[in-house]
């Protein structure tokens, strides 16, 4: 009998709550303005899941799929229960796409083009090494993340999702040590953890620098489009990464590698307060309930 290949269960911080997602489902516990907390409960789609989500490099790029579409529909859901907003849950197909579409734009113009063109023409007139030109670029990139990071944690909403990425953080942690799902396991674990989206972006970031660099210094137009193509490729081995950080954590040297993403962690997570810890809680424990077959209520108040 083939042994199961352990799934390695993970989130999202949402407003005012946590979705988990699990191997054939996902949940989400958001709190109300009433202070109850509402739980909804879903099968995931079939892109989600299946073979090409255990490949190696494709399922890096299911990733990046998923974390724009499924985060941003579970974002905009939350926001609605959060706000109290008892109409239609569902959201518009267009008004989906629109956020995905937005969203993917606003990060190939923040993080890549605008580092582009700055280095171009701003920087490239004083140099001839098209290696310095890339790593230059890069590291500009790079500090663009890091501020922006910087200027949304001054928002006092951000700051309340930080505080929710924090306790998605600590019951994964919890649940990855054998502990029960409970206030008092969690509490006691850290608010950063391997494979996190925020080490998966600093990745992507780092290893773009690699990946450009080898293309050297061409066209604009052409250096322009590469910034475009190769998001997927280098989303890839990102997330190859990340994933092989998360399982061999404990190892000294993969923790040097690590370390950058852990302390940037720092900047993206807040020490949650109980009720925050709950429902990353209630979240992780109804997808585990689903995924193993349980009959699961779509969506209730505790």
């Amino acid at each position: 009998m083939t042994k199961e290949k352990p799934f390695y269960y993970g989130g999202q911080a949402l407003i005012e709550g946590v979705m988990m997602r699990g191997r054939e489902h996902m949940a989400m516990a958001v709190r109300k303005p009433d202070g109850q907390l509402e739980i909804i409960s879903e099968p995931l789609s079939s892109i989600y899941k299946g073979k090409l989500r255990e490949t190696p490099l494709v399922r890096g790029v299911i990733v990046l799929i998923e974390t724009l579409i499924l985060g941003i529909q579970t974002m905009l859901r939350s926001a609605q229960i959060a706000t109290a907003e008892e109409g239609e849950k569902d959201i518009p197909p267009a008004a989906l796409w629109s956020s995905v579409v937005i969203a993917l734009v606003f990060a190939i113009v923040l993080f890549f083009i605008g580092p582009l063109l700055l280095t171009r023409y701003a920087i490239d007139p004083f140099i001839t090494s098209a290696l310095v030109s890339n790593l230059i670029e890069g590291l500009i990139r790079i500090g663009i993340f890091i501020a922006y990071l910087k200027l949304i944690g001054l928002m006092a909403d951000i700051r309340r999702v930080f505080a929710y990425h924090g306790a998605e953080h600590k019951v994964v942690n919890a649940y990855e040590a054998g502990e029960p799902l409970e206030l008092e396991s969690a509490r006691k674990y850290p608010t950063a953890h391997a494979r996190c989206g925020t080490s998966f972006t600093l990745a992507v970031l780092v290893i773009a620098i690699i990946v450009f660099a080898l293309l050297g210094r061409p066209d604009i137009w052409l250096s322009i489009a590469s910034r475009i193509i190769l998001i997927p490729v280098i989303a890839a081995f990102g997330y190859e990464f990340v994933r092989f950080g998360g399982t061999h954590s404990k190892n000294p040297v993969v923790r040097l590698f690590l370390g950058p993403g852990l302390w940037l962690q720092a900047m993206t997570t807040r020490e949650p307060d109980d009720s925050q810890l709950e429902a990353a809680v209630v979240a992780l424990d109804r997808v585990i309930e689903a995924d193993a077959g349980e009959t699961v209520q779509e969506s209730r108040s505790l």
